[in-house]
């Protein structure tokens, strides 16, 4: 999903506009625009977090060119040999192209996905991308950012884009600190590779000392402080909840799952192809509902923002909730199906 860096939203203010929020505001360029398709071939395979899990995999160019280059919080869309389409975080050095490092974790019954991974995807194995995006860009402090310090969050597997962020931060000389959180140490990805930094890495697991809150996650957070934050939805409420009062903090997060409905009405769609009809709940996504009905739809982000759901709708009022798509777009009769719905009692009809 990757050409060119797009800015996760400059923000979303308060009322009096002193504290910035970064997620979910992210345009990506138009399909047409994409690089081409990139041949990657499995040249490591490594378990990283055996409670969790974790496979760590090495990616190389089939043709040995030299990769794209990414910025930290980048990530690529891998596409399988089933066809399927997932994103993963990047967490190598940025500085190296010679490869690719993404992490994994197995989720049974999560789409197969993480499953065809660890258990398809042996070393010489291929898959293809169209090159590093940037959803989650990194700003560092004396580098292009008013702020004075970085506090990273990382929860589990929230720590593959972080890592590369703190590998930069640690050389420009930036002032910064991170706490990463988990149930045991056997959970935790990459914790030989943060030993390195010391005591600047805090690591908090709940068997040791329970259920971190959100003060203790973001610690001494000073005014002039930028917070980078990615792990499990409930971590990321807890830490919004917690900032929206305070003054001339930052804060920028990623999530790795679809966000809840906000504000949903109940609407049907129609298949136009089969004439089947379906009803979507008010708090679930139209994706959702379709995958429960046994109707296929291509997806990856599920957030709006990579474009792989598009879909052709041929009659109804779309309530656009993306920000991807432009209004030509949208008056030409395309929709993304993970967060984009109609409004109550409507119905669409869908080219499927």
């Amino acid at each position: 999903m990757r050409t060119a860096d797009r800015l996760i939203g400059l923000a979303e203010a308060t009322a009096s506009g002193l504290w910035g929020l970064s997620a979910g505001i992210r345009r990506a360029p138009a399909l047409t625009e994409r690089d081409p398709t990139i041949e990657l071939t499995v040249a490591a395979r490594r378990i990283v977090a055996r409670d969790d899990d974790v496979l760590a995999l090495t990616l190389i160019a089939s043709d040995g060119i030299p990769l794209p280059p990414w910025r930290p919080g980048a990530h690529i869309d891998v596409r399988l040999p089933s066809g399927r389409l997932r994103q993963y975080s990047l967490c190598a050095d940025p500085e190296s192209r010679d490869s690719y490092r993404i992490a994994v974790r197995r989720i049974p019954g999560g789409g197969g996905g993480s499953v065809e991974i660890h258990d398809e995807l042996d070393v010489g194995a291929r898959v293809t991308t169209g090159g590093p995006r940037n959803a989650f860009p990194l700003t560092v402090p004396g580098h292009g950012s008013p702020m004075r310090a970085l506090r990273f969050i990382a929860g589990g597997i929230g720590i593959t884009p972080i890592l590369s962020m703190a590998a930069l931060a640690a050389r420009l000389g930036a002032d910064w600190s991170m706490v990463y959180t988990g149930r045991t140490p056997q959970s935790l990805p990459f914790l030989d590779e943060l030993a390195r930094y010391g005591d600047r890495v805090e690591v908090r697991t709940d068997d040791a000392r329970g259920l971190p809150t959100a003060g203790e996650l973001l610690g001494d957070c000073r005014d002039g402080t930028a917070v980078y934050a990615c792990g499990p939805p409930p971590m990321l409420t807890a830490i919004r909840a917690e900032l929206a009062g305070r003054k001339h903090v930052g804060l920028h997060f990623e999530r790795f799952a679809a966000p809840p409905v906000i504000d949903g009405e109940p609407f049907s769609v129609r298949v136009a192809s089969s004439g089947a009809v379906i009803h979507v709940s008010a708090d679930e996504t139209l994706l959702a509902a379709l995958q429960r009905d046994g109707v296929a739809a291509p997806y990856s982000c599920q957030q709006g923002f990579c474009g792989t759901c598009r879909t052709r709708v041929l009659a109804g009022i779309v309530d656009h909730r993306d920000t991807l798509l432009t209004e030509p777009e949208r008056r030409d009769g395309v929709m993304l199906v993970c967060v984009s719905r109609a409004n109550t009692g409507d119905q669409l009809t869908l080219q499927l």
